[in-house]
């Protein structure tokens, strides 16, 4: 029973850190390719943005729901604890998911379309800022007493820090959208967003050397897994990586090749999320309570395990059928008016 009490924690410590990376790509480029359309001049041109997403974009979020039932499962005290201290971005986020998803629905029937399409750049742009100060906040750390029961403030979510966080978020929405829609489009707004993945991948950039910087400065637990071994071994790996594939993606970006800036930008996501995952681990909410300390009876953890064990593959089945299936270019032909 000690063995299980300490193996599953780390298990779905995993599960769930690979939820949160399958949003955060999948659903980061629907975001992105919204905060792209309102820079968009003109309604024809949001129109295409949107319908390359079109198909797909309600499937991306499965992975952020399936996320939060996980952690509210697994780790019941964490759930009720984030939840408590970022009321706030959340409430944020999800009147963002609002505005895209009606924006989505409603502008098929209108006669006028601006008003849906802006809603649905504006609703993505709320989204993304909503997580970029959850993000934030949970890196710098949530105050709670002995029981790991927040004692904060409404407001512990807004500082320097998480702004920092939230802008650099945008930005890797921006890249990452941006290279999807190189992927899915062509002319003369492929061109477009070759300029905005370039431009996007230098903030991103400048956003990532900010926070790589000051974490270590300002977070004591951070900068003891960063400078201790062997983990700082393993961090003086990570932004020699990260250098070389930002150079692959720029170099990609320069040869005006299609695929390759997108998947060049998965790496550095995932190259990010294992960064975060190792300075956080094994705090489920950092830098106060462990996954040890949060987790559920182990009884339900390899209950909902089994659960999970056969939903997952079915669930990557269908995200992958739908790319499949939608994997063709979006050219004004496709665009519905």
């Amino acid at each position: 029973m000690e063995t299980l009490q300490y193996f599953l924690p780390q298990v779905w410590f995993v599960v769930l850190a690979l939820f949160l990376f399958l949003y955060v790509m999948l659903d980061g480029f629907d975001l992105g390719v919204g905060i792209l359309s309102l820079t968009s001049d003109d309604d024809e041109r949001r129109g295409i943005l949107m319908t390359s997403l079109s198909n797909i974009w309600d499937a991306n979020e499965t992975w952020l729901v399936l996320m939060a039932g996980g952690l509210f499962g697994a780790f019941p005290l964490a759930y009720g604890t984030i939840l408590n201290a970022l009321y706030i971005p959340i409430f944020v986020m999800i009147f963002g998911f609002i505005f895209r998803a009606v924006a989505f629905e409603f502008r098929e029937l209108a006669n006028r379309k601006f008003f849906w399409n802006f809603a649905f750049g504006a609703g993505s742009f709320i989204a993304a800022l909503g997580q970029g100060f959850a993000l934030g906040t949970v890196l710098k750390g949530i105050t709670v007493d002995k029981t790991g029961h927040f004692i904060g403030t409404s407001w512990d979510w807004l500082s320097w820090q998480s702004v920092i966080v939230a802008l650099t978020l945008i930005q890797a929405y921006v890249l990452i959208g941006s290279t999807y829609l190189i992927w899915k489009t062509t002319g003369e707004l492929q061109a477009t967003h070759y300029r905005t993945a370039k431009i996007a991948a230098w903030t991103t950039l400048i956003g990532a050397i900010l926070i790589t910087i000051t974490t270590p400065i300002f977070y004591e637990a951070a900068r003891f897994h960063l400078f201790h071994k062997p983990l700082v071994y393993v961090f003086a790996v990570i932004p020699c990586l990260g250098a070389l594939l930002i150079w692959q993606l720029l170099k990609s970006i320069g040869k005006q090749e299609e695929r390759a800036p997108f998947l060049w930008t998965i790496l550095l996501f995932l190259l990010t999320f294992l960064g975060l995952g190792l300075i956080v681990f094994p705090y489920i909410i950092p830098t106060q309570i462990t996954i040890y300390q949060a987790a559920a009876d182990p009884s339900s953890l390899v209950i909902m395990i089994i659960f999970i064990g056969f939903l997952i593959p079915i669930m990557l089945f269908y995200n992958l059928y739908q790319y499949i299936v939608f994997r063709g270019k979006v050219t004004e032909n496709h665009y519905g008016g």
